[in-house]
């Protein structure tokens, strides 16, 4: 469905990168600056050419298809209706990928949701070798970690259909929260939000190029 454009010079924006709006009163909305600074990491260090600016998209919207990479985050309840489901399997299967952020909170509500998506499909902790770590930034121990929540390491989960990788979980890692604005969080540092960008940059690298 997609396939990844590196330009130095593209007057048209080639892509952009949305973020998934659901049901259940969770809040989709968290992380607010995050996607338009990777949005600008990317652009400035792959070469990309994405609309400055993300949008919102509705799971269960038609609208979905337009978009190679979907940001969804938010620390409480998730609803996938009937239709959610169905188009967001359509879209995963068809060459879509969602990056899901467990903003803390977020992981007993969105498994049993990406689950209704795939019932033949369970999350795998991807391994450290895997090609998602070692894009055009190299991360030899896998996640960094952006948050500290319960004094656990970062996790990385991913479901895999067919072969590929349609979705990327963090968990224990707070990536988004990396990629906002430089002081939104107390004793942020610029070294740990630039580890959360380069990481950024690497599923956005892997989900336009696998």
């Amino acid at each position: 469905m997609f396939s990844m454009v590196l330009s130095s010079y593209a007057p048209v924006p080639t892509y952009t990168l949305a973020r998934l709006k659901y049901n259940g009163g969770g809040d989709w909305y968290a992380d607010r600056t995050a996607l338009p600074n990777l949005i600008r990491f990317c652009n400035q260090n792959l070469k990309t050419n994405f609309r400055a600016e993300d949008e919102t998209v509705e799971a269960g919207s038609a609208e979905i298809f337009h978009y190679p990479f979907i940001f969804m985050t938010g620390h409480g309840n998730v609803i996938f209706s009937d239709q959610d489901v169905r188009n967001l399997r359509k879209y995963l299967t068809g060459g879509g990928f969602l990056h899901i952020c467990d903003n803390y909170g977020l992981d007993k509500f969105i498994r049993p949701q990406m689950k209704k998506i795939f019932p033949e499909l369970d999350f795998v902790e991807l391994p450290l070798n895997h090609p998602i770590y070692h894009q055009k930034f190299d991360f030899p121990n896998g996640l960094p970690k952006i948050h500290e929540h319960d004094s656990k390491r970062p996790q990385g989960y991913g479901l895999i259909y067919n072969g590929r990788l349609v979705c990327f979980y963090d968990v224990e890692c707070d990536l988004g929260n990396g990629w906002e604005d430089l002081g939104t969080y107390a004793g942020d540092s610029q070294e740990t939000r630039l580890k959360a960008l380069r990481m950024g940059a690497n599923l956005v690298q892997y989900a336009l190029t696998q």
